[in-house]
């Protein structure tokens, strides 16, 4: 007979425990750890029970085509690769309030006009659901809602194949029967994801799980739910207004470079066409202010970075940035002091990436330097230019990625310029002005108002 027990996991690393503490002993995670029966059996019955696997040939398996679901949101088919694939277990997450729901509807309606749509929510009534349907224009005949919290009613629905794609908001809601514990921990979370793979591979559907995220942005619930499924999508941004992009983390049918860029409307989220123009339209050229050509993807965007620079009224400095990593902040004004004549040890540093954008590229590094060095000496740029290139400790500046394409859109939103790393072989770009480093950067480019 096999003997139950319980074990306590942690929701974080994912370490076990044969007790319950405040704080895991592996990563150091306060209140993680959380209780999960755990079957043992014994070796010999195990192998007495299994029966020979039946392989097949590599050339056998190999399929030219594959099939996919176009979803008909040209933004959310390129993050995906060409669209949701028959039988692909899809994880999505993000913010309490960033829009998940809203645009998984969206896709539920526009892959209803050609397919069978099954959408299951655990966490709204079917009112709830109707009433945001309604405020989105949704009406595809083949949409069909409903509600429930109960895994075997949903993995059976799955398995049924009357549906082609089934979207089930959220794994953390649901929960499977044969499992004593609450929704949410790391048992129900686990076993029910497997037991939705299971009926998706089975039966070809499509399955997309919205998941649930920490205070810290990770998603919740234990880290082998990230690695079972096939794609894990993240919608990221300011709730409050901004855009919001949605980015690939993990695709197997697929490249993880794209990213889609929405914003929130009266209809829903909608694509915008020209983030860029977007991003600048209220932009005022003064000190502090430095237009950084990035990528979201392969998708070039030009975003304005301010820095605010100001003697402190403490004894230490303080330094804040927002969309932009504190560290990395920090390390730059750390080169600027030592590289520059720049003297920062007694300045407060405020740097800022405008429109909610977060900014991840190290290509950014010199547009925050120059935007700091502005600020500093209240000079502004000599030409409209964007900016651009990676900085190391030395100062030196370094070469970044997709040169062509941040030009490209520089040229289209009416830049005279670029400023960037120096062109060391292939073809000359004249609308590239080199720089070595930051000094050099700083000394010919900012003037005066």
């Amino acid at each position: 007979m096999a003997k139950e027990k319980i074990r306590y996991v942690c929701t974080n690393c994912g370490e076990p425990s044969l007790s319950w503490a405040g704080k895991c002993p592996q990563c150091g995670a306060w209140n993680t750890l959380q209780q999960e029966a755990v079957i043992e059996t014994s070796l010999g019955t195990a192998v007495s029970a299994g029966r020979p696997l039946q392989p097949a040939s590599v050339s056998a398996l190999i399929s030219k085509d594959q099939t996919r679901l176009v979803t008909g949101m040209p933004d959310v088919d390129t993050v995906l690769g060409g669209g949701v694939v028959t039988g692909s277990v899809n994880l999505i997450a993000g913010q309490p309030g960033i829009g998940k729901s809203t645009l998984l509807l969206q896709l539920a309606d526009s892959v209803s006009k050609k397919h069978r749509v099954l959408y299951v929510s655990g966490e709204e009534s079917g009112h709830q659901i109707g009433l945001r349907a309604e405020r989105l224009g949704v009406s595809g005949k083949q949409l069909q809602l409903a509600t429930s919290t109960v895994t075997e009613d949903i993995a059976a629905s799955v398995a049924s194949k009357d549906y082609d794609l089934v979207i089930v908001d959220s794994i953390q809601t649901i929960a499977a029967t044969a499992i004593s514990s609450a929704a949410g921990s790391v048992s129900q979370i686990t076993n029910s994801a497997h037991l939705l793979i299971q009926a998706a591979k089975q039966s070809a559907t499509a399955v997309i799980l919205v998941g649930h995220v920490t205070k810290e942005g990770a998603i919740a619930g234990p880290k082998v739910l990230e690695h079972v499924v096939d794609v894990v999508l993240q919608l990221e941004g300011d709730r409050y207004g901004g855009f919001k992009i949605l980015r690939a983390t993990k695709n197997r049918f697929g490249p993880t470079t794209e990213a889609g860029i929405f914003e929130m409307e009266g209809q829903g989220l909608q694509p915008v066409s020209n983030p860029s123009a977007a991003l600048l339209a209220e932009r005022q050229v003064s000190d502090g202010s430095i237009v950084l050509a990035t990528l979201e993807g392969t998708r070039p965007l030009l975003v304005e970075v301010q820095a605010l620079v100001n003697k402190t009224s403490y004894g230490y400095p303080k330094r804040a940035a927002s969309g932009i990593d504190l560290n990395r902040v920090n390390l730059l004004v750390a080169m600027l002091e030592r590289r520059t004549k720049l003297s920062l040890a007694d300045q407060d540093i405020y740097v800022n990436i405008v429109g909610g954008m977060r900014i991840t590229e190290p290509a950014a590094d010199l547009a925050v330097c120059m935007a700091i060095g502005s600020a500093a000496k209240g000079l502004q740029l000599k030409a409209n230019a964007v900016v651009f290139g990676e900085v190391g400790l030395s100062g030196e500046i370094r070469h970044v990625p997709f040169i062509e394409k941040r030009i490209a859109e520089a040229k289209k939103l009416g830049f005279e310029a670029a400023i960037g790393p120096q062109q060391k072989s292939g073809k000359k770009l004249s609308f590239l002005r080199g720089v070595p480093d930051v000094r050099a950067a700083l000394n010919q480019f900012l003037e005066k108002d």
